[in-house]
């Protein structure tokens, strides 16, 4: 009885394994059986944080930030670049300075984590990889902010953490003291940390306090929008491994509260009140998206929620947290622009509709769309789940910095 008990475990077990490796990967993409490891590595992250949020033991997401914290290292200078945690203005960022010589100033790049406003740290592994290699790369100053996050800290704290670290930074005596040109500074960011990207240059434009222009913005997979919840990617993507609609949905909605009404409002798509439906205007997809991306959609209004929930939680209607609400004349003047977007992932057509904003508003626009990619392709580029798709896309970026930069 032992043995068939045992025999019977070990059926079961395997059943589980299969289930969570057999993640239903798009045909396209490179090395399927890396990116199944890693859909089904998060996968059960997300079950098992659904779990303790439920038996009220944590929050969903400080349980996935627990798995995170083991992915840290600790400042690590090498023969390239000297690398510290110092504070700007009161906000934690990781620094990184080229070691090897520059004929005259250098050029700077501010960076912000991806994590959906909850996760993520300049010092986790995967980022540490990727600010230090672009310092290397473009023997430039690399300033990594990091921002306080959900659901301890809600919409605008994430926002203004990164906008005060940047506007601290580019003051001229700060420039001058790391040897930075201050024509030569960019802001820069992944997912969540596109999204205060684009916010914190919108911001900038704006601010007669700051003299030292930006030179360009590059945004990675940004997250650009919350009105409108049911685009076709949101639509056609909505199961795709890494960033699951609902996962977005619950990004989302901690980023402006805890309280799971609003959440619940934006699972269906009720959440923006009749008095803003003047804003459906700057993410109405069907003037906005190409037509192979509308496949067969039809665009439809939005039915619209109650104002309760907007008086309430007024963030979610703030272009500091959904750029694309910028009127046009607020796009005009912004710098030079990198934009890349992932066929498989639920934020494709935020990217897409920014780029087509941008460039009806004068901006140059380098749209890089890669279509055999999920959601976070370009910083999978450090063991275990090295993808060469993240080394590609990491080096076509790092290519545009030092073309444009």
């Amino acid at each position: 009885a032992d043995m068939g008990a045992r025999l019977l475990c070990l059926f079961l077990a395997s059943v589980l394994v299969a289930y969570y490796i057999y993640t239903p990967i798009p045909e396209d993409c490179e090395e399927r059986w890396k990116v199944m490891l890693i859909a089904s590595g998060l996968r059960a992250v997300g079950h098992l944080a659904a779990v303790a949020e439920q038996l009220g033991l944590m929050h969903y997401m400080d349980f996935v930030m627990l798995i995170a914290a083991a992915e840290y290292v600790a400042p690590m200078s090498d023969e390239n670049v000297t690398v510290t945690d110092t504070e700007f203005s009161s906000v934690a960022v990781r620094l990184y300075l080229p070691r090897r010589p520059s004929d005259g100033l250098r050029r700077a790049m501010v960076y912000f984590h991806g994590g959906g406003w909850c996760l993520g740290q300049a010092g986790m592994k995967t980022y540490d990889y990727v600010t230090r290699w672009t310092s290397s790369r473009l023997n430039a100053v690399v300033v990594s902010v990091n921002y306080r996050l959900a659901p301890k800290y809600h919409f605008p704290v994430q926002f203004e953490d990164v906008y005060s670290a940047t506007k601290f930074f580019l003051q001229s005596s700060v420039l001058s003291q790391y040897g930075v040109d201050p024509d030569r500074v960019c802001v820069a960011g992944d997912s969540a940390g596109g999204n205060l990207a684009a916010a914190v240059v919108q911001q900038l434009l704006e601010d007669s306090e700051v003299k030292t222009k930006l030179k360009a913005q590059a945004l990675i997979y940004p997250a650009l929008q919350t009105l409108d919840l049911n685009l076709p990617s949101y639509q056609d993507k909505e199961n795709t491994p890494v960033l699951p609609r609902l996962l977005m949905v619950r990004f989302w909605s901690e980023y402006f509260t805890s309280d799971p009404s609003l959440r619940e409002a934006m699972a269906s798509n009720r959440h923006v009140p009749v008095e803003s439906s003047h804003l459906f205007q700057f993410v109405n997809w069907s003037n906005l998206l190409p037509e192979e991306l509308k496949k067969d959609h039809v665009y439809t209004r939005p039915v619209y929620g109650n104002s309760e929930l907007a008086q309430k939680y007024p963030g979610f209607l703030d272009r500091r947290a959904a750029p694309l609400l910028a009127s046009d004349a607020q796009l005009r003047g912004l710098p030079i622009t990198y934009v890349l977007t992932c066929e498989h992932d639920v934020l494709r057509d935020d990217g897409v509709m920014y780029v087509r904003r941008l460039r009806a508003a004068g901006v140059p626009v380098t749209h890089d769309h890669a279509k055999d990619c999920l959601h976070g392709a370009m910083t999978f580029v450090v063991s275990p789940a090295e993808l060469a798709v993240g080394h590609r896309l990491l080096n076509r970026y790092i290519e545009w910095l030092n073309e444009n930069l």
